[in-house]
């Protein structure tokens, strides 16, 4: 079997563009219900803030993998000097069930995260043809940096601002040089969340702090899934979600909106709607768009197997 690991990703490198139609792949995969992925449990013990969530699939199409991808969240490692998650996964033949790979990389799982995102924001902008779009960030670590990326690599010239807070303040270093010259650093989130066409939450707030309604047309890109009291968001009519069954649990701000406002599933859409039957056609320009994603395990096997395939074209890795 092959072991890789975050080195070893780097170096065959980030395709932003790859990336993003590799999920998109995987949705029409979904769509046509050549996949197995079932609901993944959450391993917590002693410290409720910890988990360990256990992430199996298949998926076939372009990708025919199966495998499981298991991923530790320990928020006070930050304190701690560590990274937060920690991420690992397997990779099996589905024809035989022989290992193929072992894949020890929290950026492989950050890859996916912002490409979900990408495929998002392809249609978004596909739809609402913008000329210049403000891009506003909440939480600078890994996941934040990587959608800065991602946006920055998608969005190129039409790309007009980056606003960013971080509670813990932010080192210019960690800003692209080439995204500086249009990045402002801000005081407070109200500033990022008032000014921003596109609006990322990537944090590990363990309260909800956002009670404003988000200005008209924005699209939110809830990738923490626990920033937006309720009532900050009852009102919008375009909820789009990767999974309902997957998302609706786990005090996410759609658990929240179900337990407390009423939510339904026939209310919200999902990706493969968006993808499969031009979702965002019906949504007006000035519906506030507002994305839930769970993390989908098929996304991660497909991201895996897109690596691992470069892997061994190039010849990057370890043979176990």
């Amino acid at each position: 079997m092959k072991y890789l690991n975050d080195d070893h990703i780097k170096a065959i490198g980030i395709n932003w563009t790859k990336l993003i139609e590799v999920i998109e792949s995987t949705v029409s995969t979904i769509d046509r219900g050549e996949y197995e992925q079932p609901l993944k449990p959450y391993l917590r013990f002693r410290d409720p803030s910890q988990r360990i969530i256990a992430m199996p699939a298949f998926v076939g199409g372009n990708t025919e993998m199966c495998g499981i991808k298991w991923i530790a969240s320990y928020p006070d490692n930050l304190r701690k000097g560590l990274p937060r998650a920690h991420s690992t996964m397997i990779l099996n033949d589905p024809s035989n069930g022989r290992p193929l790979a072992f894949i020890e990389s929290g950026l492989l799982s950050g890859l996916r995260t912002a490409a979900v995102s990408g495929l998002v924001l392809k249609h978004y902008t596909s739809v609402h043809k913008l000329e210049s779009i403000r891009l506003g960030i909440v939480g600078w670590g890994p996941i934040g940096r990587l959608h800065a990326s991602m946006c920055a690599s998608e969005l190129g010239s039409r790309l007009a601002q980056i606003s960013l807070y971080d509670i813990k303040g932010i080192d210019l270093t960690t800003i692209d040089p080439a995204c500086r010259p249009i990045t402002e650093i801000t005081e407070n989130w109200q500033d990022v969340y008032r000014h921003s066409d596109i609006f990322t939450t990537c944090t590990v707030s363990a309260q909800r702090y956002i009670d404003e309604s988000p200005p008209a047309g924005t699209l939110l890109l809830n990738v923490s899934l626990r920033d937006y009291l309720s009532n900050s968001v009852k009102d919008i009519r375009a909820i789009l979600v990767d999974d309902w069954d997957e998302v609706c649990r786990e005090n996410t701000d759609i658990e929240q909106l179900h337990r407390e406002h009423g939510l339904t599933r026939d209310a919200t859409f999902t990706l493969t709607d968006m993808v499969c039957r031009n979702g965002f056609a019906g949504v007006d320009r000035n519906d506030t768009i507002f994305f839930n994603p769970m993390g989908l395990a098929a996304f991660d096997i497909a991201i895996a197997t897109y690596y691992l395939r470069e892997a061994e074209r190039l010849g990057v890795g370890i043979s176990l």
